[in-house]
């Protein structure tokens, strides 16, 4: 609980000024909390006429009489006033010193609140966005582990968790120790001895609540855990909807989706009783504690040797009912916080994933391709087989390579291979001679534009999803990229135009105008590579030649990998290489490779048959 207490708080550096000022007030709100009880004693005394009168102005005799002191100091102002105004003036005092105690003691409560307020939404917000820029800045890789339901949990359920179970409960923690602090002390200055036997009880009190406690942690864990697993289910659910309807499987997802709500329901009910039983359990372990107090104060009271007198005794009682408020809270304050623990381990955990794709210390930043990007004996796995074995390969500057294959030959991997979305397990990719591991991530993938199978376009305007491949764009270069990419006629038919919001991954447009688009925010960041990853796969034959256009203008005099598919897309590419199982087989023009009648061939062949 601690570690990650401890985590967490560091967050709170850039606002430790607030964090001061919230100490400082409640320090002195828990000074006014205590004289507001102590001030009541003499107004007993005066009541019962039990006030001890004092005629002579006492004499400060140092740090260790602070308390005889303090109590001679008011029983003489006391007196003087008695005796000059009579009692009824005395406590008329008492009751206007008791007003202006109380505001002061709610005033200050109310700014200890007012300045941890910047403390705790500062914390929030700098967790929130940490989180976010670790979540973009980790490789691909560490997505294709995990489900993107459990992310987006971690991300929002228990970002929520964490702030209300511990950020929240950061008041308390300051809040009420110092409370505590200051009201043992005026309780031991009162009676060191009543106070010895309060503090037998205390820790048995603490233990059992302590005990009662034990399995929260574990339990919030898991039902975090299955919170992950709850939304991963549900996003599925939702991106593959029309399959579910499709293949009538329902009942199936349904039976599935109702297993893991069950399993929730049952662990999130232990946790919340077991929570639930804290703030009981701790009010009458604490009043239990109380009547012992009275039993043992009161025997002191009426003990003819002892000092204590009976508004004195009254005073402590208040005293030590004013702790016990804190106490409870703390208590509660420890059921929350080992239920938001769990939360923030599952949050650390992401925050303190190491990323695989390691910048270099001293990184290089080159602007443009001036000669070629090579492949040296490059292998790579994802998991146990290798998809790319002893791959060696040179795409010279200006020209067009398309690699061409069967399914799982190794084609798109050598796109995730140059943009450095993997790293290779052995050899090295190098741009102009240097290895891309020795160029800084940001710099090597401004050199490249992508243009994948699947058109990635977000919830916004035409504009704003084209201008994402240029900061500060003009209206003029956007359209010309557009027109470039045969989108500018059907942008312009749109209800606003550049203007218009196209939804949610551009699900308002057709599969070829989704492409376009893409095509039209690779031009516009002018990269002098470009990589094609099976572009036109998924389009019909009429987008499919519109598109085709558009990248033919887009990869002219530029150097540019073309991952193919469609066959009838890449014959006019210098240089054709055929992969299989991770190896070159062949490698030429079209023209070159139809006379050889190996593998290129067949698969020519095949298209055309199909």
């Amino acid at each position: 609980m601690n570690n990650i207490l401890g985590k967490l708080l560091r967050f709170a550096k850039p606002y430790k000024f607030y964090g001061i000022l919230n100490i400082v007030s409640n320090v002195l709100y828990a000074f006014f909390n205590v004289l507001s009880i102590i001030i009541f004693i003499p107004t007993l005394g005066i009541l019962f006429d039990n006030q001890e009168e004092v005629f002579e102005k006492p004499v400060y005799q140092g740090f260790s009489n602070l308390k005889g002191y303090a109590e001679d100091s008011l029983n003489y102002f006391l007196t003087q006033k008695v005796t000059d105004d009579g009692p009824m003036a005395a406590l008329v005092f008492i009751c206007l010193a008791s007003i202006v105690i109380f505001f002061l003691k709610n005033l200050f409560r109310y700014l200890a609140m007012y300045f941890l307020a910047f403390l705790r939404t500062g914390m929030v917000k700098d967790l929130q966005d940490t989180l976010y820029h670790k979540v973009v800045d980790l490789p691909i890789s560490y997505f294709s582990e995990k489900r993107k339901g459990d992310l987006l949990a971690r991300m929002t359920a228990d970002i929520k968790e964490v702030e209300g179970s511990i950020i929240n409960s950061l008041e308390a923690l300051i809040r009420e120790p110092i409370t505590i602090v200051i009201v043992l002390a005026s309780m031991l200055l009162i009676s060191t001895k009543l106070t010895l036997f309060v503090f037998i009880f205390l820790p048995v009190t603490g233990f059992i609540i302590s005990a009662v406690g034990k399995r929260l942690k574990a339990q919030s864990l898991a039902a975090q855990k299955e919170n992950g697993v709850f939304l991963s289910f549900l996003e599925e659910t939702l991106s593959g909807l029309r399959v579910i309807k499709g293949f009538n499987a329902e009942a199936l997802f349904g039976q599935k989706f109702t297993a893991s709500t069950h399993r929730f329901k049952d662990i999130m009910t232990s946790v919340l009783q077991r929570k639930g039983l804290a703030s009981p359990l701790s009010e009458f372990l604490g009043v239990a504690v109380v009547i012992t107090v009275l039993w043992y104060g009161g025997s002191l009271v009426f003990d003819d040797n002892s000092t204590l007198k009976p508004q004195d005794f009254m005073g402590y009682i208040g005293l030590f009912y004013t702790i016990i408020n804190p106490v409870k809270a703390i208590t509660t304050v420890n059921y929350s916080i080992k239920k938001g623990n769990a939360a923030g381990e599952r949050i650390f955990e992401i925050l303190e994933t190491e990323n695989d794709v390691k910048e270099a210390a001293a990184a290089k930043h080159p602007t443009t391709l001036a000669q070629s990007i090579q492949f040296h004996k490059v292998s790579f796995k994802y998991e146990d087989d290798y998809v790319l074995q002893n791959f060696n390969l040179e795409v010279p500057k200006g020209h067009t390579v398309a690699l061409v294959g069967q399914s799982g030959s190794g084609k798109s991997t050598v796109a995730n291979l140059i943009t450095r979305f993997y790293d290779v397990n052995d050899g090295e990719i190098q741009i102009d001679g240097t290895n891309i591991k020795d160029i800084s991530k940001k710099s090597l993938r401004n050199l490249m534009g992508l243009v994948t199978q699947d058109s990635i376009l977000f919830n916004d305007t035409v504009r704003n999803n084209i201008a994402l491949g240029k900061e500060n764009a003009t209206d003029q270069e956007i359209v010309e990229a557009a027109k470039i990419a045969n989108a500018h006629d059907f942008i312009t038919e749109l209800p606003n135009g550049y203007d218009t919001n196209i939804g949610d991954s551009g699900n308002k447009l057709s599969g070829g105008q989704k492409q376009r688009l893409s095509i039209a925010r690779a031009v516009l960041k002018n990269p002098p590579i470009m990589i094609l990853d099976e572009a036109t796969s998924a389009l019909d034959t009429e987008s499919e030649r519109l598109v085709q256009d558009a990248l033919e203008k887009m990869m002219q005099n530029r150097t540019s990998v073309v991952i193919a598919h469609r066959l009838s897309t890449i014959q006019n590419a210098d240089t054709i290489v055929v992969l299989k199982k991770g190896e070159i087989v062949e490698q030429g023009t079209h023209e070159e490779l139809m006379k050889s009648r190996k593998g290129y061939k067949k698969l020519v062949e095949m298209q055309s048959l199909g």
